[in-house]
């Protein structure tokens, strides 16, 4: 297979940019390769959008938020409240901060995170989403619903999207971790679940 010529590389290390419409507003977006989905909005992400329940005062967290399209889509939407977007990769929050700056929102906090390592203990959100990457383990995601729950307020949503082949695990942890569960739209490929928090229950074996 042939290689890249000199100036070919030099145009790969340009930043991709394409527009698109979230929540029914107009984006610009900047992205690179090695994020995840670089050229366009992923279908997971879009399909949750398309499902997302958001009030203009909601308080939102976007846990794993690569360049950005979700948590800011979201914040643009809640206006009236914070927007947190965190991803463990720093390129990934660099281009989401690129990107607030270029779509001219300015009502969030963007910043590096092993899961929710670095989100205050004090803080508190109304609605938290995740794409949840297929391969991270289920172990992880454990470690994320659990945390998510600490930082909610009552009455407050998790969403996520999933490959369909992981339906199953995600309704079983949200009735354990939650207590209730919802499958708000299945595709072809990817599902779009919620579940609420209620401060009166507890899971199985926490006190």
């Amino acid at each position: 297979m042939a290689g890249y010529t000199k100036s070919q590389l030099e145009n790969l290390r340009n930043d991709i940019v394409f527009d698109c419409s979230l929540l029914g507003y107009p984006f610009r977006l900047h992205s690179t390769w090695g994020v995840f989905s670089p050229r366009e909005v992923d279908r997971g992400t879009l399909l949750l959008l398309d499902h997302l329940d958001i009030a203009s005062t909601d308080d939102c967290l976007d846990i794993g938020c690569g360049y950005g399209p979700l948590g800011l889509a979201m914040a643009r939407q809640a206006c009236d409240g914070v927007t947190h977007l965190l991803d463990k990769d720093f390129v990934a929050v660099d281009y989401a901060s690129k990107n607030a700056v270029i779509n001219k929102i300015d009502n969030v906090e963007i910043y590096l995170s092993n899961g929710l390592s670095a989100v205050a203990a004090e803080a508190r959100f109304d609605v938290i989403v995740s794409n949840l990457p297929a391969k991270a383990g289920k172990e992880l995601f454990y470690l994320y619903f659990h945390d998510a729950r600490a930082r909610m307020r009552p009455g407050a949503r998790i969403y996520v999207v999933t490959i369909n082949g992981l339906r199953q695990f995600i309704k079983r942890s949200f009735s354990e971790i939650f207590g209730n569960y919802k499958k708000i739209k299945q595709g072809a490929d990817y599902t779009v679940s919620v579940a609420e928090f209620d401060p009166e229950f507890k899971p199985t074996g926490w006190d």
